[in-house]
């Protein structure tokens, strides 16, 4: 049986500074319905910032793009319609005027959801997806489509030293976890 309930990252655009209250809202409202099967995911990006005061060490959580929140969903029959009559919501990101919700392409997810994962302040320390003498594809950035191997991985920053052949040379390029699969 094929699974036809697939869910893609949207965009929701919020009044600017409610960006968690409507992730709340958005969050009461599916589970008073019922619908978590469609909506699995409410995420505001946020960016953690480090400031002193009074010889204190302040983390703060800041929205790393105000008035946006993401959502992961199927947006079935009338889940867009719910969630845009929620307090606070302006719409869809990229709808045309009565058209349907655009969803984000993977590479844009990854690159926001990598922003998120970028500035957790506490590194996490999963497993290494690559190892050395891997063969991966580029999938983002001026590279996008290129075939190369792992060099070196640099762990702390999440990023791979990556040997790629260009016009018959083999040209070393930095790359980050989220541009690069493997084949």
């Amino acid at each position: 049986m094929a699974d036809n309930n697939v869910k893609k990252w949207y965009v929701v655009r919020a009044v600017s500074g409610q960006e968690n209250k409507v992730k709340a809202y958005i969050e009461t409202e599916i589970s008073r319905l019922e619908m978590e099967d469609y909506v699995s995911q409410v995420l505001v990006p946020t960016e953690k910032v480090v400031s002193v005061k009074d010889g204190k060490k302040l983390i703060k959580e800041k929205v790393y793009f105000p008035g946006y929140v993401m959502i992961e969903a199927n947006l079935v029959g009338e889940i867009p319609h719910i969630i845009k009559s929620i307090t606070s919501v302006i719409g869809f990101l990229g709808e045309i005027k009565g058209g349907e919700p655009v969803p984000l392409r993977l590479s844009e997810v990854n690159r926001m959801l990598g922003k998120v994962d970028e500035l957790a302040v506490n590194t996490d320390n999963r497993a290494i997806p690559f190892n050395l003498g891997e063969t991966i594809k580029v999938i983002d950035g001026p590279f996008n489509g290129f075939n190369g191997t792992v060099e070196k991985i640099n762990e702390e920053k999440r990023k791979l030293e990556v040997m790629v052949k260009i016009f018959g040379r083999k040209t070393p390029l930095e790359l980050s976890f989220m541009q690069v699969e493997k084949v």
